[in-house]
């Protein structure tokens, strides 16, 4: 059995150079790619729920599928629920047996943030399990725009709600497609210089891949979220499979040719994130 706890898997990131992978799922055939592309490649992995994921599964049934996968698999896994914004549904997933609860109170004014954040984390802590909480809005493509994290109010979020991981904005966005940003590094040292939690990137799909391996190796960022990217492989197979062949129409047939080209696509983005 290798299910582990966020803290788990980023406190030896910090320490060694490099950063885990926090995938973004949406359903078993890409769930299990991932874990398979992580056995490969013989590093850990986070699994993601987010709402999206949550809107179509429930909280029970993710719980086991992501304990299931990492029962059987041969590396570290961390079944983790991703922007739960409410205590009641990130209880759900710590009973539903999630090892992580990423918590976004990122909206809110930053003593409520830290309030909301703090509670989460000492009943996550309470339960043997870790907290990531989000200090620095991190917008949408096309839509709302990101609020870059202030430094000191980074300092204060740390101390105060006792997080094992933190998410910050620093010029990253979610649902990029392309990789044409960047972030903002003279932010993320004045962060560094102020916390010695580590840190987490959402919207790593935006992010190009040498900034991704260059700060996975030298700076405190352990985590990137990937989303995005692995969707947009996912889909390009599911279209190939279904145009491949029009007269087919059992969906596992058609869904069995997804898992090689997502493994595939999801080995080059863990490849990145190794440690020299």
């Amino acid at each position: 059995m290798t299910l582990v706890t966020l803290s788990d898997v980023l406190q030896p990131a910090l320490k060694n150079h490099y950063a885990v992978a926090g995938l973004v799922t949406l359903g078993w055939e890409d769930m299990r790619a991932y874990v398979a592309a992580a056995e490969a490649e013989n590093v850990p992995v986070i699994l993601q729920a987010g709402p999206g994921c949550r809107e179509h599964t429930p909280l029970p049934v993710l719980g086991k599928m992501f304990r299931y996968l990492a029962e059987n698999a041969s590396v570290p896994v961390v079944a983790h629920l991703d922007h739960g914004y409410t205590l009641d549904e990130c209880r759900q997933a710590l009973d539903a047996g999630f090892t992580s609860l990423m918590f976004d109170g990122s909206r809110h004014p930053l003593q409520q943030n830290i309030d909301e954040t703090a509670a989460i984390a000492e009943m996550a802590h309470a339960a043997g399990i870790s907290c990531e909480g989000e200090i620095g809005f991190v917008g949408y493509s096309g839509g709302e725009a990101s609020a870059g994290t202030d430094p000191e109010e980074a300092a204060k979020f740390a101390r105060e709600t006792a997080v094992d991981a933190m998410a910050i904005s620093v010029g990253n966005v979610h649902l990029q497609q392309d990789k044409q940003g960047g972030l903002d590094e003279p932010r993320i040292r004045a962060i560094e210089a102020v916390t010695t939690v580590p840190l987490v990137i959402h919207g790593g799909s935006g992010v190009p891949v040498e900034q991704r391996t260059a700060l996975a190796r030298g700076s405190a960022i352990c985590k990137f979220n990937i989303g995005t990217e692995l969707r947009m492989a996912f889909g390009h197979a599911l279209r190939e499979a279904v145009n491949s062949d029009p007269s087919r129409f059992d969906r596992n047939s058609i869904l069995k040719d997804t898992h090689a080209p997502v493994v595939a696509a999801t080995r080059r983005v863990l490849s990145a994130f190794k440690a020299n």
